[in-house]
């Protein structure tokens, strides 16, 4: 992982990678290590499903115990409403951005960590390239943003800073 990216994530985000966390760590790790270790005591591992599958699935458990661990260690988490604060009026992490595109459409975007993007709910990352065209524009300007299927110009009709609904991370194990 490189460190030279910033990992910024709001509070909501970083609660619950520490719940995921806790509940790993604490939870499905030891019910898991348990039903191995049962798994193990009835003979011979190499045919024992249960065995075999029980230590893929701590294997599993542990990359993401890394992972979050990592990830929360150097975490930069950014309070949207205190974001507001020094903003000047600007696009920033954790901004609710509305916007107008060329068909007249308003469509509404929250800047969030790569952790929290959910493309369904408005949540977009600040490194995707809408977050990216975005990021330090002013209300009225316009962001051009470069997609896949071409070039799309986005008026920016209000900038605010307040909580982020939504945010749900996804376990991977």
């Amino acid at each position: 992982m490189s460190t030279d990216t910033p990992i910024y994530m709001t509070p909501a985000c970083a609660k619950q990678m520490r719940a995921e966390l806790k509940d790993l760590l604490y939870v499905k790790r030891p019910d898991t290590v348990r039903r191995v270790s049962d798994a193990a005591a009835e003979g011979d591992r190499s045919e024992n499903a249960e065995y075999i599958y029980g230590k893929r699935y701590l294997r599993k458990i542990d990359s993401r115990i890394h992972f979050l661990t990592k990830r929360i260690e150097n975490a930069e988490i950014v309070d949207p409403v205190a974001q507001g604060k020094t903003a000047a009026g600007r696009v920033l992490f954790g901004a609710t951005v509305s916007v107008e595109d060329e068909e007249r459409e308003k469509i509404i975007y929250c800047i969030v960590g790569v952790d929290e993007y959910n493309g369904a709910k408005g949540l977009v990352s600040w490194q995707s390239p809408i977050g990216m065209a975005l990021m330090r524009k002013e209300v009225g300007d316009v962001a051009i943003v470069k997609t896949p299927s071409g070039t799309r110009e986005l008026e920016i009709l209000a900038i605010e800073y307040k909580p982020i609904p939504g945010v749900e991370i996804i376990s991977r194990v």
